[in-house]
């Protein structure tokens, strides 16, 4: 990818057309109050320019803490969700809701794969929409700790289940929470960190899907010396030990101030960001700066987008942002995520063992995690999060066309092809954790704007959740010996896919890396090209605002200077 040698300032006359005549009008405090919350913005937004890496988390080893508990319910639903995916290789799982193969063994059949698989995905579609109204209104703890009392009780369904529909409505209902999990611990984690900790909390998040399915495919592994019910009903039974530790964790965890802010609680973010943070002695860190930035951010946002429901994200520059963030997730199961998710079932069909299969299972959602630190590293030496999603796209769509051809090798060499398909596996989740598996939550974390962060964002996982329907309806009739029995060709299909995703990246996907929010909102209103967005210096604080918003800011801090006043006085 060719390296812009010019870069292009966007300045305030080249943006005076596009600035609506309602924001030019907006109100104004008269007593000069706006250029001071403009002042201390532009001071915090200098200072987290300037942070790094260790000097964040010397600051906010608090957010850090908060962050990964509140990202551990992904862990949870990682579990969760890599039991069904991995029980159809599992001997006593298929005997009791599969039917008997012509050979005397037992397999839930391509239709039933398919229809399980994509039930959790019905009802994350679901829990989604409801998250975009429930988390903006009630804030995201609330929200979160309501579906860890929804998930405690679907699990009694998956315990108990007599017969495979009972299962499908135990996928159903508990898709639902864990739909609002699969966006609000990336929006939490977005919005309680600064930009020197942002990429590393939001890609954390990939790193919990490796631990939940880690244990997951465990549990199983353990079990499979069991031939009766309990091999299948402890594993169900063990979704059990996660929601009371992880309620009562987020019932003490501090709200996002961003959230805070947008409903005009400015002094309820301030409590919330100082929960957030370690002042040391001597630090330059000043709360009320950071709220001021919150603040002028909000207002900008306001001047930018109108309103704040589903449909203002397909307005205007949101509109691109909204694209952009929806393709990104969809990219993770058209680059061959669905393809990698049957991995152990697939490796069972191509000839290994079951024991074998769970075992490169096993390494592979290892590398889930180990990947993470791996884009950790990454990121750490410069390289932006367009560059890891492009390149690792290209590497994927190499592999996948090697499986495919793999599929080749004469049946007297099965065996060797299997174990050769399985190392290609490896190298597969190798490159997608490093890049796009890894780097996926950050993009759409910072993509969207704060004000319509969570609707873009559910909007993004629900298209995620369509193509991942369509992907596992399609992958269990590629796979399944009784259906199409694609076997590794169906690596050839996944590879032209793949490319096509590369080709959409190049294109419309831009590199958010060491940009605010406020300026990422610039960016995407003048409509920078994507293949600019590094090279391109924005001033956002040459911008007209709503004043409104700065009016409730002022009003809060004068109520709070008054009550001060007032508790002072009596102390005398």
């Amino acid at each position: 990818m060719a390296l812009e040698t010019t870069q292009e300032v966007i300045s305030a006359e080249d943006r005076a057309p596009s600035i609506p005549t309602e924001a030019k009008n907006a109100r104004i405090p008269a007593d000069g109050s706006l250029s001071k919350v403009i002042e201390n913005a532009r001071a915090a937004t200098d200072k987290e320019h300037k942070m790094t890496l260790l000097e964040g988390i010397r600051l906010y080893p608090k957010a850090v803490a908060w962050s990964v508990l509140i990202s551990t319910c992904i862990v949870m639903e990682a579990y969760d969700v890599s039991l069904i995916s991995n029980f159809y290789a599992f001997p006593p799982f298929n005997r009791k809701y599969g039917h008997k193969l012509a050979d005397g063994t037992y397999q839930v059949s391509a239709a039933w794969q398919s229809g399980l698989s994509n039930g959790a995905s019905v009802g994350e579609i679901l829990g989604l929409f409801i998250n975009g109204w429930a988390s903006e209104r009630f804030g995201y703890r609330y929200t979160i700790m309501v579906c860890l009392v929804l998930i405690a009780a679907w699990t009694a369904i998956f315990f108990t289940a007599q017969n495979v529909q009972a299962l499908l409505a135990a996928e159903i209902l508990a898709g639902i929470p864990w739909g609002v999990f699969q966006t609000l611990t990336i929006t939490y984690a977005s919005e309680v960190c600064p930009v020197a900790l942002r990429g590393y909390l939001t890609t954390y998040v990939n790193c919990c899907w490796g631990i939940g399915q880690i244990i997951g495919v465990g549990v199983i592994k353990s079990m499979l010396n069991r031939n009766d019910q309990w091999a299948y009903r402890i594993p169900y039974g063990l979704q059990w030990m996660w929601p009371l530790p992880l309620f009562i964790g987020i019932l003490l965890a501090p709200e996002s101030p961003w959230w805070l802010v947008r409903k005009g609680r400015t002094e309820d973010a301030k409590r919330a960001l100082l929960r957030l943070t370690s002042v040391r002695p001597g630090s330059d860190f000043d709360a009320d700066e950071t709220i001021a930035m919150m603040v002028h951010t909000t207002a900008l946002e306001r001047r930018i987008t109108k309103g704040a429901s589903y449909w203002d994200c397909f307005k205007g520059t949101d509109l691109r942002r909204t694209e952009i963030v929806c393709m990104a997730w969809a990219m993770q199961n058209l680059s061959g995520n669905s393809f990698s998710s049957y991995s152990t079932y697939f490796l069972e069909q191509a000839g290994l063992s079951t024991s074998k299969s769970y075992d490169f299972s096993l390494g592979q959602y290892a590398i889930n995690m180990a990947g993470v630190f791996g884009s950790w590293f990454l990121m750490s030496l410069g390289i932006g999060r367009r560059s890891l999603f492009l390149y690792g796209l290209c590497g994927l769509c190499a592999m996948l066309f090697i499986m495919g051809f793999l599929g080749l090798v004469p049946d007297s060499h099965k065996d060797q092809a299997a174990l050769a398909t399985g190392s290609m596996m490896i190298v597969w989740a190798v490159i997608y954790q490093l890049t796009v598996g890894t780097v996926c939550y950050s993009l759409v974390a910072e993509i969207s704007t704060r004000r319509l962060q969570i609707k873009t964002v559910v909007l993004g996982r629900n298209l995620y959740n369509v193509v991942n329907i369509i992907c596992n309806v399609l992958t269990p009739y590629m796979l399944n010996p009784t259906a199409w029995n694609w076997g590794n060709y169906a690596g050839f299909f996944w590879g032209g896919v793949c490319f096509c995703a590369v080709i959409y990246t190049y294109f419309r996907v831009p590199e958010p890396r060491g940009r605010s929010f406020a300026e990422l909102d610039l960016l995407f209103e003048h409509g920078v090209p994507a293949r600019k967005f590094t090279t391109t210096q924005v001033d956002v604080f040459s911008e007209t605002i709503e004043g409104t918003v700065i009016e409730d800011y002022q009003a809060h801090k004068a109520a709070g200077t008054d009550a001060d006043a007032e508790k002072a006085s009596h102390l005398f």
